[in-house]
């Protein structure tokens, strides 16, 4: 059976050499050509095809083919190839090897545009981690010190999430986990339990961002999260919460509270980022809130063999030691299911799909929100969402969402909690728990300098 007619084969050479297509005279030098299109997406070779496009035919057909098929069995590891001749023209079809790194003579070559190019250190180390052949969580954390970097109590909370039983030395754990290899931490390792995070990972942070309207012109609040993967997360989550609104629901039972997009949603969202991000670029995950989206970008496109269409039907995870250390922290369930839970989670909700972007160095996430977003309006002087905060405080102190049911309010909006946040740093108004700020009884009153300052308005 043939590969092309005639016809498609003259379709063929009028296209021009490209990423998936070379001519050569002869089968000198075959191999460099074999091997780059094995290590990139494939294609086809035409032998007695000039580089302008002009047919020079072959003399000796059965000899080339022979020398063709030495040549594939030749590379390494050795290829299968397919062979097709029409009229006096060899195409040979190369696959996109499925057993990549493949070499010729001893050197690795990748397809660039229209030529093969010969790949340098840099290049190949790279291209390891971009194939999965080399994975960077189980990579030696270079200068870890198990003895003063390892931090104890990250380790003990590990363990009691984990359910490992407390008769088991430690050290045996972290063997066992494939944390520790060869008597060196894992960067895995160090990304959950290091004391400084920091110090190997500099940009190992998730760097969460509320910003007025819909885009960057103005940043309204920020905050930087790096204590480790665990920690980020928990953070980070919280934070968003924290500035996100929510809707009272009062029905014939008990007053219910809806957050505006699920939580289980935002949750896989983020989860995302933190298990599948690249750790070995230098930007960190970024959380951004909009007045009409949540933004969830990591470093990192889609690993190799993997296509956006994949994406909640099949996963190939990029840091498998770490996600298997979040998956005994309770933190992220089956390999491959959260995409898919993210978009039942915003579907069941009443809200539409996440929006997922791809690049080759960056994968993004956006929610968008339902409503118009924070309470428009001035943000100081009479009226102000402030000046609503303390006059309501100065007859009893109130929760937040009495406080929220006094201004007329649907639910505790971002703009509430951020007034509150401000006034609470202005030292205007305190809480009446302090040392459990995330108290169910939490309420707010007015300071000393707050009631003086509603007396000289």
């Amino acid at each position: 059976m043939n590969i092309l007619t005639t016809d498609e084969l003259n379709e063929l050479i009028a296209t021009d050499e490209g990423y998936s297509l070379e001519f050569k005279r002869t089968a000198a030098h075959l191999g460099r050509e074999i091997c780059a299109f094995a290590n990139s997406a494939g294609g086809i070779v035409l032998i007695g095809v000039d580089d302008d496009g002009s047919i020079v035919g072959i003399t000796n057909m059965n000899r080339v083919k022979s020398e063709v098929q030495n040549i594939a069995r030749s590379m390494e590891p050795s290829l299968m190839i397919k062979l097709e001749v029409m009229d006096d023209i060899l195409a040979v079809v190369v696959p996109s090897g499925p057993d990549k790194p493949y070499s010729a003579n001893g050197k690795f070559y990748l397809r660039d545009a229209s030529s093969c190019q010969q790949m340098s250190r840099d290049e190949i180390r790279e291209f390891f981690f971009k194939e999965g052949l080399i994975q960077f969580d189980r990579q030696s954390c270079i200068g870890f010190s198990l003895e003063d970097d390892f931090d104890p109590e990250k380790y003990s909370l590990f363990a009691n999430v984990a359910l490992i039983p407390e008769e088991l030395q430690r050290n045996d754990v972290l063997i066992n986990l494939k944390v520790v290899e060869n008597g060196q931490m894992t960067n895995a390792g160090a990304l959950v339990f290091s004391r400084d995070v920091s110090k190997f990972f500099l940009q190992a942070s998730v760097v969460c961002v509320l910003f007025q309207g819909t885009s960057k012109s103005k940043v309204l609040d920020k905050q930087v999260f790096a204590g480790g993967v665990a920690f980020d997360f928990d953070g980070a989550m919280t934070w968003l919460l924290a500035h996100m609104d929510t809707e009272y629901i009062i029905g014939a039972g008990a007053r219910v509270e809806k957050l505006e997009l699920p939580e289980a949603a935002l949750r896989e969202g983020l989860l995302n980022a933190v298990a599948h991000r690249d750790y070995r670029f230098s930007d960190h995950i970024q959380v951004n809130l909009f007045r009409d989206r949540v933004e969830i970008i990591n470093s990192g496109g889609l690993v190799s063999g993997l296509e956006q269409k994949d994406l909640g039907r099949v996963s190939r995870p990029r840091n498998p030691l770490l996600f298997s250390l979040l998956e005994r922290m309770n933190l992220v369930e089956n390999i491959g299911s959260g995409i898919k839970r993210m978009r039942n989670a915003m579907r069941k909700y009443g809200c539409d799909e996440p929006i997922i972007e791809v690049a080759e160095s960056w994968f993004s996430i956006s929610f968008p929100r339902s409503h118009s977003g924070p309470d428009s309006g001035p943000d100081s002087g009479p009226g102000s969402i402030r000046e609503k905060i303390l006059l309501a405080l100065m007859e009893k102190s109130h929760s937040r969402s009495q406080l929220a049911e006094v201004l007329g309010h649907k639910g505790i909006s971002g703009k509430l909690k951020l007034r509150m946040k401000e006034l609470l740093k202005e030292e205007l108004i305190e809480m009446t728990i302090p040392d459990k700020p995330s108290s169910r009884l939490q309420k707010y009153r007015l300071t000393e300098k707050g009631v003086q300052n509603r007396k000289n308005l």
